[in-house]
């Protein structure tokens, strides 16, 4: 069977077939939870098109903290249940669902007191291990340190803080790859995957809601998409969709802004990630193939939800917790990256946006609209799952259950085996090893692609100018194969350019442009317009990390954006 493509040709087929048929389901959202929901109906013999206005992954999805995890922190709100179904899922990613895409890491909660507080987090970290139940080979439970052996584990801890430590162990992954993968899977299982298709409307059937209005942003051509039933799969935007519908959303959505720094690996002396509590959240530093991610705040954004933006009181705040447990403190010299995002909290009386519920609600009106809300990233196939039974049971009939948690992603069928064959798969393609793994942890078994169009274009081996890290035939693959349409797609989804070079890839953004203007053939006038955008971008952000408010750093990007018709 031919791997599903989403290149330009088949999103000309798309439009087709969107505009013709009446499909089962309509999922609206390509972030993870629209995109696993597509797999899901697919995968249960149902006809579905996803529809997302903008690219995969582009909103939450793209901007999470990259971390398969229990959720510790959610055993002090005692809730077990939680911890239970995000720990199964993990593993299920490691063990079967995508081993290509995750990276089971150690993290070290550090004790700075007595026998007691050992005592307590060392009973809660056992829990969380058992929750999860059995465990990958590669994620053994968790161990106590002393002392010496934590420092050993992170000499740039501040030795004076600490009295020892406990490590124990949840899953780095690529959140932006992971969800274009589980589209990808959805479409080779007969999913019609449309993007920057934006639902404008509600088709009506009587009191029935029977498809979708879409504007397609790249022509400006209107269409209306048939389907005997709906999928809100917006996550921030889900009350906001809802009301598409002509009625009051039954849900309200807090969004909650959640910043990330991005620093160099030789900046933090350690071979584990770092975990710890802070006033009103955790501080958590992740390791990120040779960079440190550290994050998150979690505050209200009251503004547009699809423009999150970090300011300058959130990246102090990060610095200020980090410090506290480094020997040599981080300045904003050596940040490369910053990122924000916004996760979709169902909203309650609660002051803080921390104390908000990470559970998923499964809501249905008017008649055939379901509308899925709520949860974290690593629940997305339960999530999908959940909406779509609820469907399927609306629907009628004898629609299968569920088998996603058998159904491995693209690029994880004989990804062990083409690990162990890494040296050979260098002398054949003239690339070194470390080029190689880079390659398998990103794509897979469906490395023997890139390895194809190295074959037929062997110029497209060099490194791309001004991001060494990636090749010049990721970019090529990202537009023919993965539904790259723009600039923004590859900078900071196909790849994390963006956040991993300290000009947020704007050395890199000629070369990419002219890459991807040989696929979706752009003109001369079009290369530039694409980097023009991407340029005012950078610098709308870079304005907006100066302020110390929201409210401040949103007024500050948008002339900027204005200017360059962004």
């Amino acid at each position: 069977m031919e791997i599903a493509r989403l290149g330009p040709e088949q999103r000309v087929q798309a439009l087709r077939k969107l505009a013709e048929r009446t499909f089962d389901v309509v999922v609206i959202g390509g972030g993870v939870t629209g995109a696993g929901s597509a797999l899901d109906a697919a995968s249960r013999g149902l006809s579905v098109a996803l529809l997302e206005a903008e690219d995969l992954a582009s909103g939450t999805s793209s901007r999470s903290g990259k971390t398969f995890h229990g959720g510790l922190r959610y055993l002090q709100q005692l809730n077990f249940p939680l911890v239970r179904q995000a720990s199964h899922e993990r593993n299920l990613m490691v063990d079967r669902l995508c081993p290509h895409l995750t990276r089971p890491t150690p993290f070290l909660f550090p004790l700075s007191h007595g026998a007691r507080e050992r005592a307590y987090m060392g009973t809660g970290v056992l829990l969380y291990d058992l929750l999860g139940g059995a465990r990958p080979a590669d994620m053994p439970g968790h161990r106590h340190f002393t002392k010496n052996q934590a420092l050993r584990e992170m000499p740039a801890l501040r030795a004076e803080r600490i009295t020892g430590a406990v490590q124990y162990y949840d899953v780095i992954f690529d959140d932006a790859r992971h969800t274009l993968t589980v589209a990808r899977t959805a479409a080779q299982y007969g999913a019609v995957i449309g993007t920057r298709l934006q639902v404008t409307g509600m088709l009506h059937d009587g009191n029935r809601i029977a498809g979708v209005l879409a504007l397609d942003k790249e022509s400006g051509q209107e269409l209306e998409v048939r389907s005997r039933c709906v999928i809100n799969a917006t996550g921030v935007w889900a009350d906001l969709v809802q009301q598409l519908s002509g009625e009051e959303s039954q849900v309200k959505v807090q969004p909650a802004k959640g910043v990330h720094l991005v620093v160099p690996g030789d900046r933090i002396d350690a071979h584990t990630g770092f975990i710890a509590p802070t006033a009103d959240s955790v501080l958590v530093i992740r390791p990120w193939w040779g960079y440190w991610l550290i994050g998150t705040t979690d505050t209200p954004w009251d503004y547009e939800r699809g423009a999150p933006v970090a300011n300058a009181a959130d990246i102090n705040y990060l610095l200020s917790e980090v410090n506290k447990w480094l020997r040599a403190p981080l300045t904003l010299e050596d940040i490369v990256g910053v990122y924000a995002g916004v996760r979709p909290l169902l909203s309650n009386k609660a002051g803080s946006t921390a104390a908000l519920s990470r559970d998923h609600v499964v809501l249905q009106g008017p008649e055939g609209l379901f509308t899925i809300v709520g949860g974290k990233y690593t629940t997305y196939r339960v999530m999908a799952r959940d909406v779509m039974d609820a469907a399927a049971r609306w629907l009628g009939g004898s629609v299968p259950p569920s088998v996603t948690a058998l159904t491995p992603l693209l690029g994880a069928a004989g990804w062990h085996i083409l690990r162990n064959q890494r040296q050979q798969l260098a002398t054949q393609s003239g690339l070194d090893l470390e080029r190689v793994d880079h390659l398998l942890n990103r794509y897979g078994s469906l490395v023997s692609e890139l390895f194809a169009l190295l074959a037929e274009r062997p110029e497209l081996a060099q490194p791309i100018e001004g991001a060494p890290t990636y090749l010049a035939a990721e970019v090529v693959y990202a537009a023919s194969h993965e539904g790259a349409l723009h600039l923004d797609d590859v900078l900071a989804r196909r790849t994390h350019i963006a956040m991993e070079t300290p000009d947020a890839g704007l050395a890199a953004a000629n070369h990419v442009a002219q890459l991807l203007g040989e696929v979706l053939g752009w003109h001369a006038a079009a290369r530039e317009r694409e980097i023009a955008h991407y340029a005012a971008q950078v610098e709308a952000d870079r304005l907006a990390a100066r302020e110390l408010t929201d409210a401040a750093a949103v007024a500050a990007r948008r002339p900027v954006l204005d200017n360059a018709g962004v």
